[in-house]
């Protein structure tokens, strides 16, 4: 078993080592957890970007022999509900070129807004079940992303969003039932009765 850091520092060579040995590996996980966040690949790409910066930056605090896993999607959380603060505080932006170029198109007719996330997600399989996951609320979709995709412990999940146990349970909760709710039309349109 290694030391722990000198004065609370670990020296730049166990840096790249935690880094690539134990952060690394967790890469896939954390662009699926942003994705399914974000909806969106490059804002995905940017956020683990991000998340990775800031482990590297905060590596000090990060505990030998802890799940990285778990401290890496803390961070990765944190980012998000930043960037969504700040976003969620501008003002909307308009690039006035395309409105001008959409109104003076011959195609101003046609549905004027369309949900790409809806549009990304219309051929894969288990539409339904994305699109019914996606149109959660973050809180909870994060529950069960955490939970049920992921892995993780409800002490892991505690930790990660920074709520206490039994709310973790209690949100996964009411996550699964509205998920459930959202699901049985689709499931009774494939055949699975509810008996």
């Amino acid at each position: 078993m290694e030391k722990p850091p000198v004065n609370g520092k670990y020296t730049d060579k166990e840096k790249h080592r935690l880094f690539n040995e134990e952060f690394m590996p967790n890469l896939d996980a954390m662009y699926n957890f942003a994705y399914r966040l974000t909806y969106d690949a490059d804002d995905a790409n940017d956020l683990v970007q991000d998340a990775f910066m800031k482990s590297f930056r905060f590596i000090n605090s990060f505990q030998r022999g802890t799940n990285a896993k778990a401290w890496l999607f803390r961070i990765l959380k944190n980012s998000f509900i930043n960037d969504y603060r700040k976003k969620s505080k501008q003002p909307s932006k308009v690039d006035y070129q395309d409105v001008e170029g959409f109104y003076n198109s011959e195609k101003t007719e046609s549905e004027a807004t369309v949900d790409l996330r809806v549009d990304t997600v219309k051929n894969m399989i288990g539409d339904e079940i994305t699109i019914a996951l996606n149109s959660l609320d973050v809180d909870f979709r994060t529950v069960i992303i955490l939970c049920d995709l992921e892995g993780f412990t409800y002490e892991e999940m505690s930790k990660i969003l920074d709520i206490p146990i039994g709310t973790v349970r209690s949100r996964l909760h009411r996550a699964r039932n509205v998920l459930k709710i959202k699901l049985e039309v689709y499931a009774k349109s494939m055949g699975y009765n509810k008996n």
